[in-house]
């Protein structure tokens, strides 16, 4: 008996001790020339999937930068999830990575073509990749656990009528 209670004791330990992190690009942002767009209609229907798509992932944390479209992006899980957008600094990133590696639980990180891949190169340690100003529909997953590091790619979809019903696992 003490066997198996030791047993489900390390289980238990090794799957609190995961984490992932979800990494992505803001939604499609209206190209009105300005420094701080707001999202298309597109953008707010990617938005919504995205929250869909991580509404059972156990996120305990949403980050985004201090624009409107990385805000926007985040809200509707934020929202859904009963969770503030907490504001992380874009030119900080080897110490906002450190800090996201110290803290326990699931996190959503919404932020640019530019610092994304930074971002998850930093997380993950695997080589920095190019982002397009066009890409708008990747989500990083990068999970660790028990000292081992996984980054798989999703894809999103601008919510259809009726819905979609993509979702990521836990």
């Amino acid at each position: 008996m003490k066997k198996v209670s030791w047993l489900l004791l390390m289980f238990f330990c090794a799957v609190v001790q995961a984490k992932s992190f979800y990494l992505i690009r803001h939604a499609e942002k209206v190209d009105d020339g300005s420094k701080d767009p707001v999202l298309t209609l597109q953008g707010q229907q990617r938005a919504l999937n995205i929250a869909h798509m991580l509404s059972e992932a156990a996120i305990t944390q949403v980050y985004a930068t201090d624009y409107q479209r990385t805000q926007l992006t985040a809200k509707p899980l934020a929202d859904h999830l009963g969770l503030p957008v907490t504001i992380y600094d874009p030119r900080e990133l080897t110490a906002f990575a450190d800090q996201l590696k110290a803290q326990e639980g699931n996190v959503l990180i919404v932020g640019h073509s530019n610092t994304t891949p930074m971002l998850v190169h930093l997380l993950s340690g695997e080589p920095a990749f190019k982002m397009s100003e066009a890409e708008y529909d990747n989500i990083y997953q990068l999970v660790i656990e028990a000292g081992q590091i996984t980054l798989t790619q999703f894809k999103s979809l601008p919510m259809q009528s009726g819905g979609n019903q993509s979702t990521i696992e836990k």
